[in-house]
C-alpha cells in the first residue's frame, strides 16, 4: 500500500500517529487560487510514485486520484460526499468510478455510485472504532461532569469560497454562553483561539484522540462540517451553523438532521437556544445514541465495501495478468 498526502500538520499526526507509512507530494493549499497555481508541481510528484509503486486500484477524493490513476492507467476510484466541491466535475472524465452516499444530490452520471449512509463511516463505524473513555483523564475532566467541544472552522479550502461561520464577537459570546453550563474545549482550525474573558479552554490533546473527546462530550458546536458528522456517528447531540446551511444544503446533513442527529441552525440565536435546550436535557444523550444506533444499523460498513472494492480490482488484474501471461506462452 502506498499512501500519498498533502504535508499538513493533523494529517502527518494521524498517519505516524497509526504507523501508516507516507510520502508527501506538496503543501495543503488554502484557496482555489493557490489550489491552481501549485497543482502542476504536485502532479510531478504524483506522476512517477504512481507509475513506479504500479498500484491495482487508486482510492482518493477527486484530481490527484484521478491524476496519478491517468498517468499509471490504474483503476480509480472517487469517493466524495460534497456537492459544493469541483472534485467530481474535474476527476469525473478520469476515474473509473465515483462513490457517494445515497443522500447525495447530483447524479453524477453512469460513472457514479451510491451507497447508505456517510463517508466517515469508513472509520466510525462501530465495527471499526471504539471510544476510550479514558480521555476523560486526559482532558482532566471527572466520569460525571459534562463538557462541550467547540469548533471553528478556517474556511480556507477550495470549497469553502464565499462561505463563512461564526464572527469573532459570535465565538466570544458562544464560548462565554456555553462555559456558564459546562467545561468547554475549543478547537479552531486557524489557531486563533478567542478563549479570552471565558473560562473555555483550548483542545490540546492529539488529533487522534479527537473522536474519543468527541464520544464523551454532552454536545458539539461547530460552523465546521466532518466533525459535525463524527459527532452524530458517536451518538453526541450535534449542532452546525455556517452559511452552507438553508435550502442549498449538501444531502448527508440534511440526512442527518432527517434521523435526529445533528441540528442545522442558521440564526445564532437558535444557535445559542439549542445548545442550552440541549444541556438541559438529561435524556439527551441517551436519546442520540439510539437515534445513532437506529441510523448506523441501516448503514453500509464504508470500511468493508472499500476493501470489497479493492480486492475485486485487484483479483481482476492478477486475472488479466494470468490471461495474458498464458496467451504469451
Amino acid at each position: 500500500m502506498l499512501v500519498l498526502a498533502r504535508s499538513d500538520e493533523c494529517t502527518e499526526a494521524l498517519l505516524s500517529y497509526y504507523e501508516l507509512p507516507y510520502e508527501t507530494y506538496g503543501k495543503r493549499s488554502e484557496s482555489l487560487h493557490s489550489l491552481a497555481w501549485e497543482l502542476p508541481s504536485h502532479l510531478r510528484t504524483i506522476a512517477p510514485r504512481a507509475r513506479g509503486f504500479d498500484p491495482d486500484v487508486i482510492f482518493g477524493k477527486g484530481p490527484y486520484a484521478a491524476a496519478a490513476g491517468t498517468v499509471s492507467k490504474t483503476p480509480t476510484v472517487a469517493v466524495l460526499d460534497s456537492e459544493t466541491s469541483f472534485d467530481h466535475v474535474i476527476a469525473r472524465p478520469f476515474v473509473r468510478a465515483i462513490l457517494t452516499p445515497d443522500a447525495f444530490q447530483k447524479d453524477l452520471g453512469r460513472k457514479h455510485h451510491t451507497f447508505s449512509g456517510v463517508t466517515e463511516l469508513a472509520y466510525l463505524h462501530p465495527d471499526s472504532f471504539e471510544p476510550d473513555p479514558a480521555v476523560r483523564d486526559a482532558l482532566g475532566v471527572e466520569r460525571d461532569e459534562p463538557y462541550v467541544i467547540v469548533r471553528f472552522n478556517a474556511f480556507n479550502g477550495h470549497h469553502d469560497v464565499g462561505k463563512k461561520g461564526f464572527s469573532i464577537e459570535q465565538r466570544r459570546h458562544l464560548l462565554s454562553e456555553l462555559s456558564e453550563r459546562a467545561t468547554v474545549f475549543v478547537s479552531d482550525e486557524r489557531s486563533e483561539l478567542v478563549t479570552d474573558g471565558t473560562e473555555a479552554q483550548p483542545f490540546d490533546l492529539h488529533p487522534a484522540q479527537m473522536h474519543d473527546a468527541l464520544a464523551e462530550a454532552a454536545l458539539l458546536v461547530a460552523d465546521t462540517q466532518t466533525m459535525v458528522t463524527e459527532a452524530a456517528l458517536l451518538g453526541t447531540p450535534a449542532i452546525r451553523s455556517n452559511s452552507f446551511v438553508g435550502a442549498d444544503d449538501m444531502g448527508n446533513f440534511i440526512e442527518l438532521e432527517e434521523h435526529g442527529l445533528i441540528r442545522n441552525l442558521e440564526s445564532f440565536d437558535a444557535v445559542l437556544e439549542q445548545s442550552r435546550t440541549l444541556l438541559a436535557d438529561e435524556t439527551a444523550r441517551e436519546t442520540w445514541e439510539r437515534r445513532r444506533d437506529e441510523y448506523v444499523s441501516g448503514a453500509n460498513n464504508v470500511t468493508e465495501l472499500l476493501y470489497e472494492i479493492a480486492v475485486t480490482y485487484c483479483d481482476s488484474q492478477q486475472s488479466s495478468a494470468a490471461t495474458r501471461a498464458r496467451e504469451v506462452s
